[in-house]
């Protein structure tokens, strides 16, 4: 298999195929390619569409959310789940404005240096915003570049160093190619290249497919177990959380006491979503979300 058949293969499917996603249209800002890529990390796109239409309305910059409070970017985040990543997104666009006059910076170091920003969503944003080279390796690019290049059916459950040098030694040499076949092969991975139910017959790169080649199956169970959700921490500082958003003014303990039974594990919800940055004590018997209002005293958490 040659580097630029694989690429050229999969890059031509993609533009025939791809959805039609709202932040791959032209002209879309590196802010918003930012912020569906903060959204869309362990969230379906389904879910996460309607959300970035809202908070690019919202904030059309990132000069607008850092001016904003981080209680109205928790508010705005609504339940896309794991709401801190609304308060590092806000922090980003402090950082941006600050160091970047609110313009998100194109060089890769930079990105790495903002708040809440990590190797895959550094990556995509110089790609996908600035068009350069980059090997852009999420779940799915890694599974294909697995099955594809390896012949392994799975790659396994986490990024390592030698899944970027594999994916970058597919790439391109010219930068908006490499580019393309980035977000090229991002799409085959979460529309053809499935992880329980590929669908082969429908893969640009079947014939030239090492694990296709090879007649491994698709492995029978998840890589990794789904997390449970009912009954657990995250449930109760979903509820919590619920509850934060629907009030500007501070709520009282007692209030928040008639979301879950458990007391203990009720206090130790609460007490997360403090260590988090996301709930503030507001004086010693109530919460409000992080930023709501003046600094208050430090309430008792076990109370």
């Amino acid at each position: 298999m040659t580097q630029p058949d694989f690429a050229t293969l999969v890059s031509r499917w993609f533009q025939e195929h791809a959805r039609d996603l709202p932040w791959r249209a032209p002209g879309v800002s590196p802010w918003a390619i930012l912020v569906s890529e903060v959204m869309l990390q362990q969230t379906p796109v389904v879910r996460v569409v309607p959300a970035w239409q809202a908070w690019l309305t919202r904030w059309p910059e990132p000069a607008a959310l850092a001016a904003d409070t981080p209680a109205e970017a928790i508010r705005m985040w609504g339940r896309l789940g794991y709401p801190r990543r609304a308060v590092r997104l806000r922090e980003c666009a402090v950082a941006i404005v600050e160091r970047h006059a609110g313009r998100v910076p194109d060089r890769l170091d930079q990105l790495l240096a903002l708040p809440g920003v990590g190797t895959y969503t550094a990556r995509a944003v110089a790609a996908f915003a600035y068009g350069q080279r980059h090997p852009v390796v999420d779940t799915n690019v890694r599974r294909v570049v697995s099955r594809a290049v390896a012949g392994e059916p799975d790659a396994g459950p986490v990024t390592r160093p030698a899944d970027l040098v594999a994916t970058e030694e597919l790439l391109p040499v010219q930068p908006a190619a490499a580019a393309l076949a980035s977000a090229a092969f991002m799409e085959l991975g979460a529309v053809i290249c499935t992880a329980r139910s590929p669908r082969c017959p429908a893969c640009p790169v079947e014939s030239i497919c090492a694990w296709r080649a090879s007649g491994q199956e698709a492995p029978a169970g998840p890589t990794r177990r789904p997390q449970r959700y009912a009954g657990t921490d995250r449930q109760v500082r979903g509820l919590l959380l619920g509850v934060l958003r629907e009030h500007s003014e501070p709520v009282p303990h007692q209030r928040l006491d008639q979301v879950w039974s458990d007391d203990v594990q009720r206090a130790r919800a609460l007490a997360g979503l403090v260590q988090d940055g996301l709930v503030e004590p507001a004086g010693t018997d109530s919460y409000r979300l992080a930023g709501d209002g003046p600094s208050p005293p430090t309430a008792d958490l076990t109370a």
